[in-house]
């Protein structure tokens, strides 16, 4: 059973998601290893050895207690410290460390800008998904909804629309992309954003284009809102309006 959305003209819109700017986690791991690499630049393998052992003194030292023999941030100074040790000794001599020339720093930190570039791309993808909500609540407020093409990504619009609501079913935003996606409308002009609506759209909202395009093509130009009949079959038997537009697929006198 699905739950209408409240009159048009009494509607109170709810606010908009709201986007944090993206960020890097930082853990004390982290900032561990930050450390010990400032610290460790400029280093030769002497200095580095001596710079390792304080802090294996340090680690002995708080292990006798118990609220530092866990240190998280502790344990991968040392880590880093050993590491970095390591890879002076096998370096050619006199050699210093430098950060900017070491492999795995190099690797973490393009490691973090792909990351970066990820948040940055989700955040834009979720401030997009909000603002398209907001325009097309605001035109379901005005009853311009069905006069509209839907757009690439409309599909997470639908999911924020229902997440805005509470969970409920947008039954009229799933009646216009039903429509739209029978009718070939908007984006799904193309073949492959229908293929691909198949993943995105729930059973309900495909059984009802797949009864929708099939009824069109049995009576041709029928006036949509005498198949209104489709849109409740489809939402509390979706698997019955499925088989009943294959069944109509099969009886196409083109295909006998």
């Amino acid at each position: 059973m699905t739950t209408p959305w409240p009159p048009r003209r009494t509607a109170r819109r709810p606010l908009a998601l709201r986007v944090a700017a993206p960020r890097a986690p930082v853990g004390p791991a982290r900032i561990g290893r930050r450390v010990v690499r400032r610290r460790a630049k400029g280093m030769d393998v002497g200095a580095a050895a001596a710079a390792l052992e304080d802090a294996r003194f340090d680690a002995r030292q708080d292990s006798r207690h118990e609220d530092l023999a866990d240190d998280v941030r502790s344990r991968a100074e040392l880590a880093e410290w050993e590491r970095i040790d390591q890879l002076l000794a096998a370096a050619v001599p006199g050699t210093v460390y430098d950060p900017d020339t070491d492999d795995v720093v190099q690797a973490e930190l393009a490691a973090e800008a792909a990351a970066a570039a990820v948040r940055q791309a989700e955040l834009h993808e979720a401030s997009r998904v909000a603002a398209r909500a907001d325009e097309l609540q605001a035109l379901r407020e005005l009853g311009t909804l069905e006069q509209t093409e839907p757009h690439d990504g409309d599909e997470a619009v639908r999911d924020e629309l229902t997440r805005r609501a509470g969970g409920y079913v947008q039954a009229d935003v799933d009646g216009w992309l039903a429509h739209a996606l029978a009718a070939h409308l908007g984006h799904y002009r193309a073949p492959a954003a229908r293929e691909e609506a198949t993943d995105l759209l729930p059973p309900p909202v495909l059984a009802h284009a797949a009864l929708l395009a099939e009824l069109a093509r049995l009576v041709p130009g029928v006036d949509m809102g005498q198949l209104a009949f489709a849109a409740r079959l489809a939402i509390t038997e979706s698997e019955a309006a499925g088989a009943l537009a294959v069944f109509l697929v099969r009886a196409r006198p083109e295909d006998r």
